[in-house]
């Protein structure tokens, strides 16, 4: 299985400290509609850190349910212990995900030889395709590129790279070193197109919780031959890509999905509400994006 194209990494919505499920429903079928190619539930942009085991599992289940074989289903199953992301995964596998999307571990700052063996240790206890997920912003690591190769040369599962490390010129060296069949996918929106162009096949993206279609759109017509149709929508929409990111992410996101009426705003500590001159300027970028 390849997952290549526009893939949204979806929030957790709550209302009253539980998963609002009917909420993320809609959501999902929001995104269906769209023509995404698939959804990520419960990774970063999922408040994955705070949700309880049960909840992790159910908001998959719930995401399998959904999309009923009509788009992929990427079930974030990382965390920074091996036997946790084992259990994770092993129950994402069990309620029907497409494929696991593993983080790099957090906080305890591995050895790239601590990463290799976790990651080989992951894919070892599943049949799923996994796509790893490099973010040194956010774990203070990233996944080398010669721990990337090693790891696709021992597990034959391991089939692509979440790549949100700001940098076009890794990309290339991933394209390079792993050919064209592994996938590289974008994990930041305003670097989609960069990404794409010297190598990256879509995007996980955080604005397609907003703009599904325009995502979907923008990456099909760079994928087919026409960048300057592509980078069209990306010059409309690039100050909301940025501002989505004013404050952590999914604080912006869930704001504005809030205000567009799809979700509660409520987070789970430490996530918080923005401050309110954050609240302002991205009110007035989702105005001039004709969002609200």
């Amino acid at each position: 299985m390849k997952f290549t194209g526009t893939y949204t990494a979806l929030i957790t919505p709550f209302n009253r400290g539980r998963v609002d499920e009917e909420a993320f429903k809609n959501l999902i079928k929001e995104q269906v509609r769209a023509g995404v190619d698939g959804i990520v539930p419960t990774g970063t942009t999922g408040e994955s850190p705070t949700l309880e085991f049960n909840e992790h599992i159910r908001v998959i289940e719930l995401a399998v349910k959904v999309a009923k074989g009509k788009i992929k289903v990427l079930a974030g199953t990382g965390a920074n212990s091996a036997s946790e992301a084992i259990e994770l995964t092993k129950a994402a596998e069990g309620v029907g995900a497409d494929g696991s999307l593993l983080v790099a571990p957090y906080y305890n700052k591995p050895s790239q030889e601590g990463l290799f063996l976790h990651f080989k240790k992951i894919a070892r206890s599943t049949k799923l395709p996994i796509v790893l997920y490099s973010i040194p912003g956010r774990c203070n690591i990233s996944i080398e590129i010669e721990t990337v190769k090693r790891l696709v040369k021992t597990c034959d599962n391991i089939v692509g790279i979440k790549e949100a490390g700001g940098d076009a010129d890794r990309v290339s060296q991933l394209r390079e070193s792993l050919g064209p069949k592994f996938v590289i996918l974008s994990g930041d929106d305003s670097l989609t197109l960069p990404f794409m162009a010297v190598g990256a096949e879509g995007v996980i993206s955080v604005a397609s919780n907003l703009i599904p279609r325009k995502i979907v759109r923008m990456v099909e017509l760079y994928s087919t031959g026409r960048p300057a149709a592509a980078l069209k929508i990306h010059q409309d929409y690039y100050s909301m890509f940025k501002d989505l990111f004013i404050e952590t992410n999914p604080v912006p996101v869930k704001f504005a999905l809030a205000i567009m009426g799809k979700c509660a705003e409520e987070y789970r500590l430490p996530l918080c509400k923005m401050t309110s001159k954050n609240c302002k300027q991205l009110v007035k970028t989702l105005k001039s994006c004709e969002l609200i």
